[in-house]
């Protein structure tokens, strides 16, 4: 319980950040919405498909850019619409106004009337960390979802991360492309190679560094919410075990005949572990359930370790899901965002809502693509 007290002890001096105003034009099921919202927790109440979880979506696409549903955005205009617009006041230190609209024919983003010209200027303003049914994916799926995660972490704490994946991943799909010609230019394959070397080198730094300070965090994630024996563990297993220049030459060959680059950081996995076996293939559903949590708690309390400052949580019909022993381990984190003046938005339905967070929360009912403050 250690890292837990020292983390609060962090959040006596913090300044909050919260949401302190949404606007929606045409997004997803909502014609035309604006909220106003103080700190502390919200609970998004309706029946299915009436638009509770898209609230969630706008909120993590302030934060991020990007939809946790996996979607594009052309996908996040309402029905009939042209584009849609997303805006909303961050209360902190100071204030920050964020515009963002998007459509086929125009992209804008803006943070307090300026055009944002360099994601790391932007990403930082408002951290968020979802939490949804899909994140067991995180255990079951592919190395992809688990390096995401990874980057997504290092990217809310290291302002230099996000343009060094952007470069690698750019170095990459040039080399990939020049590897599928029949006949590559060699100095333009050895320009990108040396380009994708020097990224990727840089990138499994910041991996490697990562892992042993989230490990402790998942462990004792894992055991506040499993109330388990065994333990979990994570190890980062880089697809470059020794020099990546080396390795790149000595699969030349392979890559050929494969047209494709099979070595570097987008090829790394991040193992877990219960009791020394692969949570993938072993533990049960029950297990793996509480192993995701685990992984976004961790993400919370890192974020808040390294800021001072928790981050939104936004919890989409997960809690109801859980037994109670389970959400007793999952409510000091919430307990802790309320505290520090922080935010929580929880969506449920009447039946499913968790009666142990008690009245001190602010409820809204949604409806229809509407959402009205109840009590």
């Amino acid at each position: 319980m250690a890292l837990y007290s020292g983390i609060c002890a962090q959040i006596l001096n913090a300044i909050d950040v919260h949401l302190a105003h949404l606007k929606l034009r045409d997004f997803r099921n909502y014609g035309r919405l604006e909220a106003d919202f103080v700190p502390g927790i919200h609970l998004l109440l309706g029946d299915n498909a009436q638009g509770k979880t898209n609230i969630l979506e706008a909120i993590y696409l302030l934060a991020t850019l990007r939809s946790f549903r996996g979607v594009g955005s052309a996908q996040l205009i309402k029905h009939g619409g042209k584009g849609y617009f997303v805006g909303a006041k961050i209360m902190s230190r100071t204030s920050h106004e964020i515009k963002m609209y998007w459509s086929a024919s125009e992209r804008q983003l803006s943070l307090d009337g300026k055009p944002v010209r360099k994601l790391g200027d932007y990403l930082g303003t408002m951290r968020a960390v979802v939490f949804c049914t899909e994140d067991v994916q995180l255990i079951k799926g592919t190395g992809r979802l688990r390096r995401r995660f990874l980057d997504l972490l290092l990217s809310q704490t290291h302002a230099v991360y996000l343009p060094l994946l952007q470069r690698y991943a750019s170095a990459l799909r040039s080399r990939n492309a020049l590897l599928k010609q029949p006949a590559p230019d060699a100095s333009a394959l050895e320009g990108f190679t040396r380009q994708l070397i020097e990224a990727g080198e840089e990138l499994m730094a910041f991996r490697r560094q990562l892992m042993p300070k989230i490990t402790p965090l998942a462990a004792e994630s894992y055991q506040r919410v499993a109330g388990a024996a065994e333990s979990l563990t994570m190890e980062y297993q880089p697809s470059v075990r020794e020099d990546f220049a080396v390795e790149l030459a000595r699969n030349r060959p392979r890559e050929k005949a494969l047209r494709s680059t099979l070595l570097g950081p987008h090829r790394d996995e991040v193992l877990l572990r219960l009791d020394g076996k692969s949570a993938a293939q072993f533990a049960s559903e029950g297990q793996k359930r509480s192993v995701a949590i685990a992984m976004k708690m961790t993400q919370a309390e890192y974020l808040t370790s390294i800021h001072g400052v928790p981050p939104m949580l936004l919890i989409d019909d997960v809690m109801g899901e859980l037994d109670a022993k389970r959400r007793a381990g999952f409510l000091p984190l919430l307990n802790r965002a309320q505290y520090a003046h922080s935010q929580v938005f929880m969506t449920c339905t009447e039946e499913n809502w968790p009666r142990e967070l008690g009245r001190d929360l602010q409820r809204w009912q949604v409806k229809s693509g509407s959402l009205r403050a109840t009590r």
